[in-house]
């Protein structure tokens, strides 16, 4: 049974920073794609940040230049590294990963973890 456990979040003021990481109970080479995604309250999930295995990374428009995304293989560790936060930026956070099987897509998430941001 694969687990993601996300990390990190709390309260931060408008312009600060915050890390966030998931750490997987498996090898995170097994998965093609690694991602973070949101929710803030009545909206849907939407996708921040992902990675592939071959270190692509792509980031929505309203987080590029703030928000990198990054892995550690060894460590079985996904991080994103928030910066310049503002209060729009307050939601869930979640970690996500994807595993291509000849029969399909396999997507696992994280419990999620609260960032807020608020003076």
């Amino acid at each position: 049974q694969v687990q993601l456990v996300e990390s990190g979040g709390g309260l931060v003021q408008p312009g600060g920073s915050l890390t966030l990481s998931c750490s997987a109970s498996t090898s995170i080479l097994f998965f093609n794609l690694l991602g973070w995604y949101r929710q803030a309250p009545g909206k849907q999930r939407e996708l921040v940040a992902s990675i592939t295995n071959g270190g692509i990374t792509y980031y929505r428009d309203s987080v590029k230049g703030r928000f990198t995304i990054s892995r550690d293989n060894a460590k079985n560790t996904l991080s994103l590294q928030m910066n310049t936060l503002q209060p729009e930026d307050t939601a869930v956070y979640y970690c996500n990963a994807e595993r291509k099987f000849p029969e399909g897509i396999q997507t696992y998430w994280g419990q999620g973890t609260q960032v807020t941001v608020s003076s």
